[in-house]
């Protein structure tokens, strides 16, 4: 199998779920280092639009959204999973929670003013205006923004309740981590990361102990890969999902083989051009060929995104 390749920044939360996904489940691979923001033409390349973090190249195959990596991990790794029984749809409902609702409320605490502050400390001014132009750039204008105050009452709520859960077991669901367990810690790891917001934490000494078996995870071993290797390494490839679930579903009317556009519902809204070649129950596969990579196919998963089909040029 071609090595697993995985775009990410450091202080990326989403990477920082998969990163700990790929060491549970023991997978080598390599580390490429991408911008926070725009421009990412490296980025573009391989995904043809898609620009958020992370994404999971595995040779000519680019698997868009942390929900959809980690399927792609549990097929190649079934050992250590994701989504244990008698818990998999729960484990699934509540990591869908955890990357939204948890998520949103937590990056509004983090990014508070005293948190922003101390995250851009370090950077020229211009950074932290520029790093809130291109999240701006990535949002509908009808989306929920929670203001400080009501991200302090929420984040309470939900640290109360993410430690009510673990009042009896070690993780989440149970004896051992689940995507629920990957979920839920990454915004959290997240606001740990800052001194000036991470004292919310202490109110619930349960969850820091959770966080701290989380982390004792670590990463594997990756090894660094640079976004030229990468390209190279799409180029040299033939495309071959590893996504199982093929039987073709269609909700929208859209036969394979058109010409159509996926982008995010709320949330990065950039669109991926391409050839419709799957739409299972589970994601969506885009053909593109460019002269640079070659032929290669993007996946997406089908929760949160929006399939349209493009008008002829």
């Amino acid at each position: 199998m071609a090595d697993l390749i995985l775009h990410h920044y450091v202080t990326s939360p989403f990477s920082e779920k998969v990163r700990l996904i790929l060491g549970v489940k023991k997978l080598p691979w390599k580390s490429v280092f991408i911008p926070a923001i725009m421009p990412k033409p490296d980025v573009l390349e391989l995904t043809g639009g898609y620009r958020k973090t992370p994404f999971l190249q595995i040779g000519a195959d680019m698997y868009c959204d942390s929900a959809l990596i980690a399927d792609v991990l549990e097929h190649l790794q079934p050992e250590s999973t994701l989504y244990p029984e008698p818990e998999k749809g729960m484990s699934r409902i509540l990591a869908q929670w955890a990357d939204t609702t948890l998520f949103w409320a937590a990056m509004a605490w983090n990014l508070q003013p005293r948190g922003a502050a101390e995250v851009f400390a370090t950077a020229p001014p211009e950074a932290a205006r520029a790093f809130g132009e291109d999240r701006g750039k990535m949002t509908t204008g009808n989306m929920t923004r929670l203001r400080p105050g009501d991200a302090t009452s929420a984040y309470k709520s939900y640290l109360r309740r993410l430690s009510d859960m673990l009042d009896d077991k070690p993780y989440l669901l149970g004896e051992v981590p689940c995507i629920a367990d990957f979920s839920a810690y990454h915004p959290l790891w997240y606001t740990r990361r800052i001194e000036a917001v991470k004292g919310i934490l202490d109110l619930t000494p349960a969850v820091l102990d959770w966080m701290d078996r989380i982390a004792a995870i670590g990463h594997g071993t990756p090894d660094r890969f640079s976004a030229d290797d990468a390209i190279a390494a799409a180029q040299a490839a033939t495309p071959a999902s590893l996504l199982s679930d093929s039987t073709f579903q269609d909700d929208h009317g859209i036969p394979l083989g058109s010409a159509v556009s996926l982008r995010a519902e709320s949330f990065g809204l950039e669109e991926t051009a391409g050839t419709l070649i799957a739409a299972s129950r589970m994601h969506y596969t885009l053909e593109r060929t460019t002269d640079r990579v070659g032929t290669v196919h993007v996946h997406f998963p089908r929760i949160g995104y929006v399939l349209k089909l493009r008008e002829p040029s």
